[in-house]
């Protein structure tokens, strides 16, 4: 019975990886008195790279993304280029370039700080690529034509070549007119293309929250049944798409979407728990409008910070769980992180640096809880205190800790030394009873309250 089952599966995962998307060879060809692209808008070093390789004799064009947002008037943050020349024969045209990529081979062209990604059409052809048994591409670098190479592309509004020579676009599946009906149009079979690349899924609800697009119903429909694909993506990758998928400036509306399509679940720990509880998603909604903010402001983003908000709340239900077992509170928060971590990076490939400063902001919490005596003092030389200081007045804002704290915090990193010498003598009201509560043994208080902040000091100066 089960045997019959799994070869049912993958004779139907072999039928779908069989209807190849079907390839245009002759493309729609806009002239730049109808696509109406800027020029200026577009990076001189893509130029450059389109220019050399063409003065070399191949066919090279700026592709993808960045075609699309030229269409709309947006200024691309990345410019990609396809050409005809091989990984090696566009590397040898180039001082700065170096060739990268197993999965698929690529040529990072580097001027100064901006990489160009500079890839050779691939074929359509399936005969040669390496998939696992749901159909996921591993391995595929049989190099074709132009026509192949668009019609491997995911969607049709990423699908257009521009020619900078020309100033003409180069369509081969309607992307145009997709772009203009602002709607989301996956090429060839939505269930095969899937399965060959489930980060596709991710891809398309980011890209419908970021422009504003509606997801084609055809598009749409398997993503739900397909859901549980994202778990044979690798950590490190699905880490890169969740990262582009936060920090888009389009964070809250991604993370709406995810849930829309059932796509949440499993992404990161206990994240589709955390969005069914008031506490929870009043702080991760909170923290992602406002990196949104900052995005659109054009301000810097820290990877950090932002998993740190987003994980903070299974952090805490693990911290004031131990806590309540008995746990020191330190101890305890430094335990719970700890499992936290362990269990997301089975999911999420989330880099050293970045879980270090996760670590940072989730400790420094507890020690903002200290009015008194040195401990503020010192805390004004930690590395990250902005970073938690920051971390602190969300925390206060969605009222998980009393506001209070933040305006002691606010005023304290403002005042001069003379100022801060006095709030630090003055011993807050919280304060006064904790030697008499750790006489009667009462430690168990909840991380985030006032019987915390009382308790601190004793746990703190241990760990000192």
């Amino acid at each position: 019975m089960i045997r019959r089952l799994v070869q049912r599966v993958q004779d139907r995962v072999q039928t779908l990886l069989a209807r190849k998307p079907r390839s245009r060879r002759t493309p729609k060809r806009i002239p730049v008195s109808e696509h109406g692209i800027d020029r200026a808008l577009v990076s001189r070093a893509a130029l450059r790279t389109c220019e050399t390789l063409q003065a070399a004799g191949f066919r090279a064009y700026i592709v993808g993304g960045a075609v699309r947002d030229l269409l709309l008037g947006i200024a691309p943050k990345d410019f990609d280029v396809a050409t005809d020349a091989t990984p090696e024969q566009i590397k040898s045209h180039f001082r700065r370039a170096i060739i990268i990529g197993r999965r698929f081979r690529l040529v990072h062209v580097m001027f100064g700080a901006e990489t160009i990604e500079t890839s050779t059409f691939r074929a359509l052809g399936t005969g040669e690529r390496d998939t696992d048994e749901h159909g996921r591409v591993l391995a595929d670098n049989t190099f074709g034509e132009q026509h192949e190479d668009a019609a491997r592309r995911d969607f049709t509004v990423n699908a257009m070549y521009y020619d900078p020579a020309r100033e003409e676009v180069i369509d081969y599946h309607d992307g145009v007119r997709d772009v203009r009906r602002r709607r989301l149009r996956i090429i060839g079979d939505p269930e095969a293309r899937y399965r060959e690349d489930p980060v596709r899924m991710l891809r398309a609800v980011r890209f419908a929250a970021k422009l504003g697009f509606e997801i084609d119903p055809d598009t749409r429909e398997p993503i739900g049944r397909l859901a549980t694909l994202i778990e044979n993506v690798p950590p490190a990758r699905l880490f890169d798409e969740m990262l582009k998928l936060l920090t888009s400036g389009h964070a809250v509306g991604c993370i709406e979407r995810l849930r829309a399509e059932g796509l949440h679940h499993g992404l990161l720990p206990m994240l589709d728990v955390i969005l069914d509880q008031p506490q929870g998603e009043r702080f991760v909604m909170l923290a992602l409008s406002r990196t949104d903010e900052r995005v659109r402001a054009g301000k810097h983003i820290a990877p950090g910070f932002l998993f740190a908000t987003l994980l903070w709340n299974e952090v805490l239900t693990q911290w004031n769980a131990r806590v309540g077992a008995g746990e020191h509170r330190l101890p305890a928060l430094d335990q719970a992180i700890d499992r936290v971590l362990e269990v997301q990076t089975e999911k999420l490939a989330i880099q050293r640096r970045y879980s270090a400063d996760m670590r940072e902001i989730w400790m420094m919490q507890p020690r903002f809880e200290r009015q008194h005596g040195q401990a503020p003092m010192r805390l004004l030389e930690h590395l990250r205190l902005r970073a938690g200081y920051d971390f602190l007045m969300l925390r206060c804002d969605c009222g998980e800790t009393p506001g209070e704290l933040g305006q002691w915090w606010t005023q304290f990193l403002q005042a001069d030394d003379e100022t801060r010498g006095k709030m630090t003598q003055q011993r807050p009201e919280a304060g006064s009873g904790t030697r008499k509560r750790r006489r009667s043994g009462r430690r168990k208080a909840a991380p985030g309250g006032a019987t915390g902040a009382a308790t601190e000091k004793g746990d703190h100066d241990r760990k000192q």
